[in-house]
């Protein structure tokens, strides 16, 4: 059947319409090509996870915990919702015009970039580029000039961190100016440097020094990663705490940091700890004053109990939070896991009623260290925790008292797996595992399978991995002869 004229026109408008919709598509394709994923992520709306979203404060009026719920396990952290707030919310101040020049505090050595700058410097913010996701947004690996702003060839140059503003996010300018305000005048070798920043009609990027290894959360919990050494723990455990000191009893103004918790601490090629995220960062209580009251925000699981009931602010609720970042190094958990059994999904009140069991202690620490920790060392480190976890804030040490007591455990010699009681100990956990041969879980914590003891290790296959070359065997029992 032929088509008359109307019909004609009607095929020659569809093809054109086609003809129109290929090129449209086409240059469209080729626009977003050209300017990589950051494209990509402004039409999707954000380029975190759903996960993400929730791993730090939410905005509303509620009591109640929110859990993440996402297919990507690798971080288990639960945000603490907020109860009320006094101030602006994030939302209202990310959608009025903010007054830059009342807002922002600048310090003079903070370099300004340009968007293009960075979108060069990070190869168009491409996904092989991409270091991290947070409540904030995304970070960028990229390259620019050593003293400038203007972008290098990748592997020359200044390699630095670089962090943008997702618009759907639930950290928004509010935290962005904290980030700015504080890390641009806050100077110590424990806390990320901030390099320079970018303003440009609605983007907010963020320049940070590059931290090879990555954070602490990695190297502990990432599954495939090799243990870290007992004293390279200690080493960030001191570290992290001189981050904290500075900023509680050194800073001009006491600042408090109020969401100290293992992806916040990042490490150098050194493993030096430095503390990185202050979006929600608050200064600290006026003089004669003995808190904050603000709204509740931080990770559940960190935050301390006194601030999550009352929404009560000192520097003994980061205190609290160095307490359970150091639990979890002690112990290799996570301060929140539900895939553990009943009675262990809470870190801190699992481990409470060894606190004080002196013979016991070694039920708490990593069975992956396999016994290379110091005896003394790891004794006056679970008591220090104890101590942080207090209930009475008042109790709590100082974190300066926190520095002293760290500052002799990284080097101390007296490792447990030469000490004929932690032989022992190792011989019957050894039996009660051959026992146990389809995949039940002995009292040590261990994990068993067809008689074999199976570690869950962390990994990173890049530059930041652990230092260990290969996992130690376990040392075997002496055997006294009669």
């Amino acid at each position: 059947m032929g088509l008359g004229p109307d019909s004609a026109k009607v095929k020659n408008l569809e093809d054109k319409s086609k003809s129109k919709k290929k090129k449209d598509e086409g240059s469209r394709k080729m626009e977003e090509e050209e300017i990589g994923c950051w494209a990509k992520f402004r039409l999707m709306g954000g380029c975190m996870p759903s996960r993400s979203k929730v791993d730090s404060s939410l905005s509303g009026i509620t009591t109640q915990y929110v859990e993440s719920k996402s297919t990507d396990e690798k971080s288990k952290d639960q945000p603490v919702v907020p109860v009320m707030s006094s101030t602006t919310s994030n939302g209202e101040s990310a959608s009025s015009t903010p007054k830059f020049s009342e807002e922002l505090k600048l310090a003079s050595h903070l370099r300004k970039f340009t968007f293009n700058d960075l979108k060069l410097a990070t190869r168009n913010f491409r996904p092989e580029s991409l270091l991290g996701e947070g409540g904030f947004g995304c970070v960028f690996k990229g390259w620019v000039e050593e003293n400038g702003t203007a972008p290098v060839k990748p592997g020359t140059g200044l390699t630095v961190a670089v962090k943008t503003l997702n618009h759907d996010g639930l950290q928004g300018h509010k935290e962005w100016l904290a980030e700015v305000n504080f890390l641009g005048n806050l100077l110590h070798p424990n806390l990320v440097k901030l390099i320079g920043y970018c303003i440009e009609d609605d983007q907010r990027l963020l320049v940070y020094e590059f931290m090879p290894r990555g954070s602490l959360e990695n190297h502990l919990f990432r599954k495939g990663s090799l243990p870290l050494p007992w004293s390279i723990r200690m080493k960030i455990a001191l570290g992290a705490a001189k981050g904290l000191a500075f900023l509680h009893e050194e800073a001009e103004r006491s600042v408090i940091y109020r969401d100290f918790k293992t992806s916040n601490i990042l490490l150098d090629a050194e493993y030096n700890a430095k503390l990185s995220d202050f979006g929600l960062a608050k200064d600290g209580p006026e003089s004669g004053k003995t808190h904050v009251s603000t709204r509740v925000m931080g990770t559940y699981g960190y935050a301390a109990p006194e601030y999550v009931m009352t929404g009560h602010l000192s520097s003994k609720s980061d205190v609290y939070s160095f307490g359970v970042v150091l639990l979890e190094m002690l112990t290799g958990r996570r301060s929140m896991d539900k895939n553990r059994p009943n009675g262990e999904h809470n870190l801190v009140e699992w481990a409470r009623p060894h606190f004080g069991d002196r013979r016991r202690f070694y039920r708490l620490l990593d069975p992956r260290l396999e016994g290379h920790f110091s005896i003394k060392g790891a004794q006056k480190a679970i008591q220090l925790a104890a101590q942080c976890l207090s209930r009475d804030p008042k109790a709590r040490p100082r974190m300066s008292e926190v520095v002293e007591t760290l500052k002799p455990l990284p080097n101390l010699k007296d490792m447990a797996s030469s000490s004929y009681y932690f032989q022992t100990m190792q011989a019957d956990r050894n039996k009660s595992n051959m026992q146990n041969k389809n995949g039940t879980r002995t009292p040590a914590g261990f994990v068993t399978r067809n008689g074999q003891t199976l570690r869950s290790l962390s990994s990173l296959s890049d530059s930041r991995a652990s230092p260990y070359n290969q996992p130690y065997q376990s040392p075997k029992p002496t055997v006294k002869k009669s």
